[in-house]
């Protein structure tokens, strides 16, 4: 039997959304030590699994693994289509356990695109290796263009920076009760609409801010500096969402992100992924009190939901 957990993750967002640069996407985010997806697996005939999403992952996982079949549990699961990463991790997780309960190696990075996994952020695999900061080097544009290869048919990004986040540092994440972000056809639909019209003027800015400033202040500890330019490269990746999301962060993502931001003990406010989550910086020190400020700003935006403060896992999935 085998068992593997891993975190979640928040998606900061992309270098580039434009085709008129070689590379697309080169997707910037960090791994949560919770909440986490955990599964448990034993050789069987045939797949078994109550969870039919884990299933679909676990006949994928047996065919690319060459193995007759397995019995999957899921014991933990994480919000779906929130912008915690649950996709992926999930994925990562069962190919894992079917290859250990099998005594195979996952060899996760490999097989993750034909679990449909990696197809433009790198960013789930990497925080799943091996948690942490996690910057990762894009896609060949010309092979990508507005739509993605099929399943199978392209290697996961591979991973250009990643460093351990101070054990101090705290990510303070509200979950409004609203419509999930986008997944599936509709992902990628927004997607292709996002890509054809981005602005490659932005994608400048993106990357000066991300050599200048967001890297060397991770590299150095620097919170403050770090969560200051982790906002603003939020707000620059909405400028290419604005018109599919409904603005620079969509309802009510925007209210939440304005009013947290002007919380003391909170740096770095914004959007992971399509939302809803709205993430902010802080320490280990001022928990609490990011915690009070995400509560009131969701009732600010007059949205039910909840609140978890947690800190970076730079260590990557648990494989017992």
């Amino acid at each position: 039997m085998a068992r593997v957990s891993a975190g979640a993750r928040l998606h900061v967002g992309f270098q580039n959304l434009s085709l008129a640069h070689e590379r697309l996407y080169g997707g910037v985010g960090v791994t949560l030590a919770e909440p986490r997806v955990t599964v448990r697996a034993a050789p069987a005939d045939e797949v078994d699994c109550a969870d039919p999403l884990a299933a679909e992952y676990a006949r994928r996982s047996c065919d690319v693994l060459d193995v007759p079949g397995v019995a999957v549990t899921v014991e933990e699961s994480l919000p779906r289509h929130v912008g915690l990463g649950s996709g992926t991790q999930l994925a990562l997780a069962v190919l894992a356990a079917v290859a250990r309960a099998h005594d195979r190696d996952p060899q996760v990075r490999e097989h993750a695109p034909a679990l449909g996994r990696g197809g433009r952020s790198g960013v789930g695999v990497a925080g799943f290796e091996a948690g942490g900061f996690v910057v990762d080097a894009g896609h060949p544009t010309e092979r990508f263009t507005t739509d993605r290869p099929a399943d199978g048919e392209w290697t996961v990004p591979p991973v250009l920076a990643r460093h351990a986040v101070p054990d101090d540092w705290r990510f303070v994440v509200a979950l409004p009760d609203t419509a999930a972000g986008r997944s599936g056809d509709d992902e990628d639909a927004s997607m292709r609409s996002v890509v054809e019209r981005a602005d490659p003027a932005i994608a400048d800015e993106v990357a000066t801010l991300l050599v200048r400033r967001l890297l060397p202040a991770v590299a150095a500890g620097r919170l403050e500096a770090f969560g200051t330019a982790l906002g603003e490269f939020g707000r620059l990746n909405g400028a290419w969402y604005a018109d599919e999301q409904g603005g620079v962060y969509r309802p009510p993502a925007g209210d939440i992100v304005e009013q947290l931001g002007d919380a003391r003990a909170v740096h770095g406010v914004g959007q992971s992924s399509w939302g809803p989550a709205v993430y902010g910086v802080t320490d280990a020190g001022r928990a609490d009190e990011a915690r009070t400020a995400a509560r009131t700003a969701l009732d600010g935006a007059g949205v039910d939901g909840d609140v978890f403060v947690a800190r970076a896992d730079d260590r990557g999935a648990r494989v017992e």
